[in-house]
């Protein structure tokens, strides 16, 4: 199995932080929910709540791995300029997607979406974070703020996915390549 550098990355950027990002977000929304079920005291231990903090703290890191990633590492790429008398457009998927008009809405609305929409998933997870470790002790009292951090939680998820299915979707169409070809197993030879 062969790929090339910028797959690699792009595999990185994609697979694994959004991947694990989502996965995240969905461990999140669980948190809250049996937060909403816990009466009274929680028996969470003080080694559970360090546990806690920690899976949230990576949680945001991987949210920005990936936003920060596709934004300065794969996008860049995607939207290269292409060279005068290039006709093979392969090199170049922004141009790829916008050569066709079968295409082109993967473009105008599936990278306008990863382009903008996307970082919400982030700054909102983030926030989300650091209201769950402020007020991780909350009681009864602070029922209505969880259900607010929940509807944030939730709308962070719904943005990554989405944000994510675009991406898989515009990279099965006009994949970023190109840089050294790295073989990562040989086929039996």
């Amino acid at each position: 199995m062969q790929m090339t550098w910028r797959e690699i990355v792009t595999a990185i950027h994609g697979m694994l932080f959004g991947g694990f990002f989502l996965m995240a977000c969905f461990g999140v929304l669980v948190l809250l929910h049996r937060s909403f079920g816990a009466r009274g005291n929680s028996e969470v231990t003080d080694q559970g709540r360090r546990r806690e903090r920690i899976f949230l703290i990576v949680m945001v890191m991987l949210g920005w791995a990936a936003v920060l990633s596709g934004a300065y590492i794969v996008y860049p790429w995607y939207r290269a300029a292409v060279p005068p008398g290039v006709t093979n457009l392969e090199l170049y998927p922004q141009r790829l997607l916008m050569s066709d008009p079968h295409t082109a809405g993967w473009h105008t609305l599936g990278m306008e979406w990863k382009e903008h929409v996307a970082w919400m998933a982030p700054m909102l997870m983030t926030m989300v974070a650091w209201v769950m470790m402020k007020y991780e002790d909350a009681g009864e009292e602070h029922r209505r703020l969880r259900a607010m951090v929940s509807g944030f939680a939730l709308a962070a998820f719904l943005a990554g996915g989405v944000a994510a299915e675009f991406g898989a979707w515009i990279n099965k169409k006009a994949p970023v390549t190109g840089g050294p070809v790295i073989t990562l197993s040989q086929d039996g030879k």
